[in-house]
């Protein structure tokens, strides 16, 4: 399973990147405003920052809710960078918008999924990855691992090449689920990967090991 980081945070990037194991970074015009990016000239030139950090996929979301605007926007983030994939929301013009691109040979993400429907149409459509939101799925009562194993069904009966990238990941334990379903990918905060890092018996074995290493060495 491939490991993006989700965030527009830099330090948190560099951080993930110099794990050894981060394979790409999503991000969202929410991840940007919390890091105080505004301004068109200034989110594209970060977007450049952070693909100089990461060698691998950097999602860039449109803005624009129309198709015109959407192949407008996408056109302009896909030169941005090599590692660009343009971020599309679920909706039909969205899905006219990823038909275009996958024409095009651009990559693009669907975001905002919510159903085993809508990952399908993104297929369909040429998708290079969908992103099912779990931990939203989570909020409202619903489990959203139920959802990853559907669209995981769904794509193997029909030999679907597009990515299913398990978003709005909030835990360890997210993780873990999504790689035993066979997510292609999953997208989380910092604080989740390195959260699988953390065991209290690791620890308690490692300050035990330290500590009869000083008693036979004093």
């Amino acid at each position: 399973m491939k490991f993006f980081i989700d965030t527009a945070n830099l330090n948190d990037i560099r951080e993930a990147n110099d794990l050894g194991i981060l394979d790409g970074v999503t991000t969202n015009p929410s991840l940007m405003a919390k890091e105080g990016i505004t301004g068109q000239n200034n989110i594209l030139k970060h977007y450049v920052d952070i693909c100089k950090i990461v060698d691998g996929p950097v999602s860039a979301e449109v803005i624009a809710t129309d198709f015109e605007g959407m192949i407008r926007e996408g056109e302009a983030l896909a030169e941005l960078h090599k590692n660009i994939v343009v971020k599309i929301p679920m909706t039909t013009e969205g899905i006219k918008a990823i038909k275009y691109f996958s024409l095009k040979g651009i990559r693009t993400n669907c975001t905002l999924i919510f159903s085993a429907g809508q990952a399908l149409l993104a297929a369909k459509a040429g998708a290079s990855y969908v992103s099912p939101f779990v931990g939203r799925l989570d909020d409202i009562s619903t489990n959203g691992m139920d959802l990853i194993q559907q669209i995981r069904i769904i794509y193997d009966n029909y030999g679907f090449e597009t990515e299913i990238l398990a978003a709005s990941v909030r835990h360890p334990m997210h993780i873990i689920q999504c790689a035993e379903i066979g997510s292609d990918v999953m997208t989380g905060p910092l604080s989740a990967i390195l959260a699988l890092a953390k065991h209290p018996l690791t620890d308690n074995g490692l300050a035990q090991f330290l500590a009869d290493h000083a008693k036979g060495n004093k």
